[in-house]
């Protein structure tokens, strides 16, 4: 003969249920949270943010990277530091390569992309200096790239909605129970 599961079985499992559904809620507008406040959060310190785009500065800085870019001092760059310039002040490209050399005198920089072969044809002028590389994410550029466009923000807005709904779901399957007993 098989077991019958009482009363105090489906309890259980159902409170059990509604514990795991609130979990799962919680979890969805936590990881909302933390992708959100890692936009957010090194704004406030001065960090702004790009997304790598070519293969350049392969290995070091992979295609698909979010980078961190903190403006300091141009004169205090060293060799071998990789900086954020804009390609030219009229057309704003931003381009991410490392220093060959530091003209503190003139000014300028020579710069060259990892994977490039040779240096790059200009000297870049400290007026187009946007900052220094302090942190590298692989791959999380186009997570946030993603995010940061209408569609990625409707779709973050719906997952903290699905991870409310989920909560309000698992509070009410616990309220059914506990008024059982």
């Amino acid at each position: 003969m098989g077991r019958k599961k009482g009363k105090r079985g489906n309890e259980n499992s159902g409170r059990r249920a509604g514990n795991v559904i609130s979990i799962l809620g919680t979890a969805l507008i936590v990881i909302v949270i933390l992708l959100c406040s890692m936009l957010v959060l090194p704004g406030m310190f001065g960090f702004q943010m790009y997304h790598v785009i070519s293969g350049s500065m392969e290995p070091a800085l992979k295609t698909g990277s979010l980078i961190y870019i903190y403006e300091d001092d141009p004169g205090e760059v060293e060799n071998k530091d990789i900086i954020a310039f804009y390609s030219s002040l009229k057309d704003g490209g931003i381009i991410t390569h490392r220093v060959v050399e530091n003209h503190v005198s003139s000014g300028t920089f020579q710069t060259k992309g990892d994977a490039n072969a040779r240096e790059d044809p200009a000297l870049i002028p400290y007026d187009n200096y946007i900052g220094s590389v302090k942190l590298a994410l692989p791959y999380m550029g186009k997570i946030f790239t993603i995010l940061t466009s209408p569609y990625g923000k409707v779709a973050a807005a719906c997952v903290v909605g699905l991870g409310v709904i989920l909560n309000l779901i698992g509070a009410c399957r616990e309220e059914e129970y506990e008024e059982d007993e």
